[in-house]
């Protein structure tokens, strides 16, 4: 299992490329089943998940061809409806092939998914909303069995935000018959990318940004080969970004979207940093400690939770006390519990994090549990004294591509060992 070996205390500096969305290119992977038409994919990132997906799709009989992050694929005619528990369970995303294999092929088996250990993020919503569209949906032996001779147009009211319940329905929708009306959407970019390539692909859906979408069916989406750009990784952006702070550095992001990141560089202008930025770039510079922040996770636009734990981290080394408070997820502070190893100071109350500022973090061997606190292990290694060893760094890649590679590129002194 690989590590990552990380001395500490350089502040980084220099230009890193954002890569391609995780989180938007997985639903427009699953979205491709709604088509037999040949897509060209670009800016599409080299990651576990991604190939996983991959991996998922061409088991349905999905053929394609993937190098230099440009992906063509081309789902002509699925020969599967089965989404096994051994590549399910390895990714939560994987969850997004339910309601395209359902619309395009009128049943679908998936299995019920896996990933992060960050709480339950149960499916229900998916389910019941599927229900509402005309499905006979069974769970057996861990296994979603859905049906639909056609899925029909309603109206469906989420009972709460959520972004892969708002893909799959809007993939489900767009070949229902008649009118589906999505009330309480997620707002994401990643939902807005996916929306924009259905309509690529023949989709009729007005309202695409806001929280109500409006769906009219129609009867295939075989308009011709499509192409489309993956949007830029507005997380890891967040990421690099955090790590010029947390070490006092000077950095600058390119090929990627500042206005996707209002909640988060507003905050990291609160800790202290000089921050400026172009149509496709941002700068950030920090000269002095940072200050601690405070905020709650809320859905877009508000402060993201894929964001959470590494502002944890650069809380952790501010001046002063900077509270965070978790609404997304019940289980989303086990980074905590690491960073502590590193000499942090946080007390845990419930779904709120107290972080005490403390002049340094020292080196020490810790357990990564999930993707971002993977990324909240690195920042708090790149600016502790001496060396860190991070274990379980296949979360880390996951979602994010060539980690070690751009922070050497920034000068971090960082090496993966493979066991």
């Amino acid at each position: 299992m690989d590590k990552l070996l990380i001395s500490g205390g350089r502040p980084l500096s220099g230009e890193v490329r954002i890569s391609g969305a995780k989180n938007a290119a997985l639903p427009i992977l699953a979205a491709t089943l709604l088509t037999q038409a040949p897509v060209v994919l670009e800016n599409v990132p080299e990651l576990r998940d991604i190939a996983t997906m991959l991996k998922l799709l061409s088991q349905l009989g999905v053929r394609y061809r993937f190098g230099a992050n440009t992906l063509e694929i081309e789902a002509s005619k699925p020969e599967s409806v089965l989404a096994p528990y051994e590549l399910v369970r390895t990714m939560r995303a994987s969850i997004l092939v339910l309601g395209p294999l359902l619309a395009r092929c009128g049943e679908a088996i998936v299995s019920l998914p896996g990933g992060c250990a960050i709480g339950a993020r149960p499916v229900d919503l998916h389910l019941k909303g599927l229900k509402a569209l005309g499905a006979d949906i069974r769970v057996e032996a861990g296994y979603i069995h859905a049906r639909a001779k056609r899925l029909k147009g309603c109206r469906l009211v989420l009972d709460q935000v959520t972004v892969t319940g708002t893909e799959n329905l809007m993939m489900a929708a767009v070949l229902a018959q008649g009118k589906t009306v999505i009330e309480n959407a997620a707002r994401e970019p990643e939902v807005t990318d996916l929306a924009e390539f259905l309509v690529k692909l023949g989709a009729k859906i007005s309202g695409i940004g806001s929280d109500v979408l409006e769906i009219e069916g129609v009867d295939g989406l075989d308009s011709g080969p499509v192409h489309h750009v993956i949007l830029p990784d507005r997380i890891e952006t967040g990421t690099y970004l955090t790590a010029a702070a947390i070490t006092q550095g000077c950095i600058r992001t390119t090929h990627t979207r500042p206005e996707l990141l209002d909640a988060v560089l507003d905050k990291l202008k609160e800790a202290g940093a000089a921050i400026i930025h172009g149509p496709d770039w941002i700068e950030l510079s920090q000269t002095s400690r940072p200050r601690a922040v405070s905020f709650h996770t809320a859905p877009y636009p508000g402060f993201p939770t894929d964001m959470q734990a590494q502002l944890m981290a650069l809380n952790c080394i501010a001046e002063g006390v900077g509270i965070i408070t978790e609404t997304i997820f019940e289980n989303r502070f086990m980074h905590a519990l690491e960073l502590r190893r590193m000499g942090a100071d946080i007390t845990l109350e419930g779904h709120t994090a107290i972080c005490r500022g403390v002049a340094k973090l020292e080196g020490a061997p810790v357990c990564a549990s999930d993707l971002r606190a993977s990324a909240s292990l690195v920042l708090a290694a790149l600016a502790a004294e001496g060396e860190t060893v991070i274990d379980r760094i296949y979360h880390i890649d996951r979602g994010y591509e060539r980690i070690e590679a751009k922070l050497a590129k920034l000068g971090a002194t960082v090496q993966r060992i493979r066991e």
